[in-house]
């Protein structure tokens, strides 16, 4: 089946979508993404992907491109021409078309909107019985990581260092040595007394629909969490170590900067908090409030 892609309006043949060379987040970075998952035909956490969209682009002054109800549509649409099952729907929102200037346009434009697919199959077996193996890079990015700002040139270099040495994420650490987060990841460990600890949401860290919705899970398993800073050598000593993401739910880490996390093999916790997770996205496409009750 061919790839279609919204733009602006349209839904056009990938091969031909394009956005004008003046548009500013071509130029600038002016704009926000959200990639919302699916499962099984279902939006994971539409409504609160489409929250973060709106709260990002409130913080760069941006106006709501269309009605909420109206980018609904336009998702299940590009769903629909795509044949998507599995994967995700990307939505990228930028200032719009002006003359380069770095100061915002004079007079009003129209935000640009952009919607593509892509479908994925499920991580290697391997990959989940083995866990991912990470380094840990200075953080260099802006103070503002609570917007999920196109600006992600840091977060790129990151993830290229982590596969050139071989691992699948970054962790990066602060000046202090307090981890922040990871290139395109939430970062979390399971103390030695079995206590669940991720950083806690504010400007330092992308605040991850997957996280959100796995405290709410975690709330719902009677596990004990923490929300505050960690250090690297804190992990080090933890009993476990995970990563958490949209499109990856939630995968251990068994290796830090080349040494092991607890025996060195996926924690019980890590893959009891995964299979919790992805049940109740199974059942519901969302983790609902109620079920924490």
């Amino acid at each position: 089946m061919p790839r279609t892609a919204y733009v602006n309006g349209r839904y056009l043949p990938h091969r031909q979508a394009a956005v004008h060379i003046e548009d500013r987040g071509y130029q600038f970075a002016d704009g926000v993404y959200e990639v919302v998952p699916v499962y099984q035909g279902t939006l994971v956490d539409e409504e609160l992907h489409l929250d973060r969209l709106e709260r990002s682009l409130g913080e760069l002054r941006i106006a709501l491109p269309m009605a909420r109800r109206a980018l609904k549509l336009v998702a299940a649409e590009i769903m629909r021409r795509n044949g998507l099952t599995n994967g995700f729907v990307y939505m990228q929102v930028t200032r719009g078309v002006a003359p380069r200037d770095h100061k915002f346009p004079r007079k009003p434009v129209r935000p640009a909107v952009v919607m593509t697919v892509r479908q994925t199959r499920p991580l290697a077996p391997e990959v989940l019985e083995q866990g991912i193996k990470i380094v840990t890079l200075p953080d260099i990015r802006w103070q503002r990581r609570d917007i999920k700002s196109t600006s992600l040139l840091p977060n790129c270099l990151a993830k290229q260092q982590a596969y050139e040495a071989g691992a699948f994420e970054a962790w990066l650490v602060e000046p202090d040595g307090l981890v922040t987060e990871g290139a395109s990841t939430n970062a979390w460990i399971v103390t030695k007394d079995g206590k669940l600890v991720t950083r806690s949401a504010s400007n330092s860290i992308l605040n991850g629909i997957t996280r959100i919705s796995l405290l709410k899970v975690a709330a719902a398993e009677g596990v004990e969490f923490e929300e505050r800073a960690f250090t690297v050598e804190e992990a080090l000593e933890a009993r476990e170590a995970f990563i958490t993401a949209s499109s990856i739910y939630v995968l251990p880490v068994t290796e830090i900067d080349g040494r092991p996390v607890g025996n060195g093999h996926p924690g019980m916790l890590s893959r009891k908090l995964r299979e919790a997770y992805i049940e109740r996205v199974a059942r519901t496409g969302t983790f609902r409030a109620e079920a924490a009750a």
